[in-house]
């Protein structure tokens, strides 16, 4: 066993060995080739070189020659002389804006143009996230030069310098005086789509820290997606004034509440969310459909794109029109039986059953089944969210595959608790519908109104008026409520 042990810790030496001498480090390799530029730190190298003189000049100004003076170690991507003539004078006006467009070039940590990826995303010094791309490539400018190493670091030089972009909440931002879209979606600073979203708000106002990567500010930010954070990449299309009022106004109709004005908001407010996608597509690679975050299938047609503006986390396509049928505006609500939100009355776990199950074709599927509970009309509780103002039918798969005998079971709308636990005021009562044996098929089971868009907190499948067992069961597959075009 002694022999063994040292034959293996002989061999896990060699290949430690092996392993310092395959990986050594770049600054030593240079070192070895007897390089003169590793006695000179970046900010001397990058003054010194005749090619990069002006952007030298450009780290004076600002201060950052000593940072890049420092022990720490950076990569910089240095643009060339002509690349400075080429910055339009308005990115350069004042000391804030230098200082932003110098940290565009400058990220912590060494970038070699050799790599396992062929994309590097690198978190610049301005906090923004620019793609390094086959080593020969970031953003879009070329690398000239690659690798060339100084005392704490490396630069690459670029035939064209790093602008610093607008991110997509930024340039929106910007639009919002100008564009209805935009200065609808800055409202929503102080407009909160739901309850939750206030709570939210306040946290990030009473919070002594910066709020992570994910803005509580803004309803939009907070539901749809955070168009401000710089990590991610996004699609966003802007649609001119014109046609997105026509848009509002085709929702109009559905999203009915309280006032004219909340009416209006939360129908600009359906407009909008579908507008965002979580992916970057440039012009020639949009496909023809985009399904946003909730579902909805967006058309898209390019012959009414006005501008495509590139942005540091995506890109953002102005619109003249985006055209979305009321077909694919209007989801179908689609409740599981095995999530509820509670039961009517009593502990009745010992009779409930969360089943995982398949259909005779092989399809699995959940469901929930309450038996042999002993309690008449007895209750399963659920809740939808963003429900439309118009007509729905009610469609259910309910699995019988216990029982010889059909059973009864209905569905109630809406309602108000009352002090001895009944519901009174309901929306609708749909008639009670046969559940017979073995039936997976899905089930029209009746319609009902709304009058007012937005959540139903009382849904109820409601078992016979019996305390018989075998009688009273429910069981539940899911519930479907497709929405009518007026």
């Amino acid at each position: 066993m002694i022999s063994n042990y040292k034959h293996k810790f002989t061999f896990l030496a060699l290949f430690a060995f092996a392993m310092i001498v395959s990986c050594s480090d770049p600054w030593d390799d240079h070192a070895k080739a007897g390089d003169s530029n590793l006695n000179e730190n970046l900010s001397a190298r990058i003054k010194n070189m005749p090619q990069t003189s002006d952007f030298g000049d450009l780290l004076t100004e600002t201060g950052y020659d000593s940072i890049l003076s420092s022990s720490k170690t950076y990569t910089v991507w240095v643009p060339t002389n002509d690349a400075m003539a080429q910055v339009d004078a308005s990115v350069l006006t004042n000391m804030e804006d230098k200082r932003l467009f110098v940290l565009n070039h400058i990220a912590l940590t060494s970038y070699s143009s050799v790599s396992d990826q062929d994309t590097v995303s690198v978190a610049m010094l301005s906090d923004k996230f620019l793609e390094f791309k086959n080593g020969n490539m970031i953003a879009e400018s070329n690398i000239i030069e690659a690798d060339q190493y100084a005392e704490n670091g490396l630069y690459h030089v670029i035939d064209e310098a790093l602008t610093p972009r607008l991110n997509i909440w930024e340039y929106l931002q910007e639009e919002a005086p100008s564009n209805d879209m935009s200065q609808f979606m800055m409202s929503l600073d102080d407009f909160d789509i739901y309850p939750s979203d206030s709570l939210a708000k306040a946290t990030a106002e009473n919070s002594e820290e910066i709020i992570f990567a994910d803005s509580l500010t803004n309803s939009y930010l907070l539901n749809v997606y955070n168009l401000n954070n710089e990590r991610n990449k996004y699609t966003f299309f802007l649609i001119e004034d014109d046609a997105y009022q026509d848009e509002v106004e085709t929702l109009e109709p559905y999203l009915i509440k309280g006032t004219v004005d909340s009416t209006n908001t939360y129908a600009s407010y359906f407009t909008v969310r579908d507008m965002a996608f979580h992916k970057s597509y440039s012009r020639e690679n949009l496909p023809d459909t985009l399904t946003s975050k909730f579902g909805v299938k967006v058309p898209i047609n390019p012959n009414m794109i006005l501008e495509e503006v590139k942005l540091s986390n995506g890109v953002l396509f102005r619109m003249s029109a985006v055209d979305v049928p009321l077909e694919k505006r209007l989801l179908t609500t689609i409740i599981q039986g095995e999530n509820p939100s509670g039961f009517s009355q009593g502990d009745k776990r010992n009779n409930t059953f969360y089943r995982d199950k398949a259909s005779p074709s092989g399809e699995p599927f959940s469901d929930i089944m309450v038996q042999n509970h002993e309690v008449p009309l007895f209750g399963i509780y659920y809740n939808a969210n963003n429900l439309y103002s118009t007509t729905y039918r009610v469609y259910w798969r309910a699995v019988n595959d216990i029982q010889e005998n059909t059973f009864q079971q209905s569905l109630r709308i809406g309602g108000e608790f009352q002090e001895d636990g009944t519901v009174a005021n309901p929306i609708a009562s749909l008639p009670y519908t046969n559940v017979p044996p073995d039936d997976y098929s899905e089930i029209f089971i009746g319609e009902f109104t709304l009058e007012e868009a937005g959540r139903l907190d009382l849904i109820t499948l409601l078992a016979a008026n019996t305390a018989v067992n075998g009688q009273n069961t429910l069981t539940l597959d899911y519930l479907k409520f497709v929405p009518v075009i007026k």
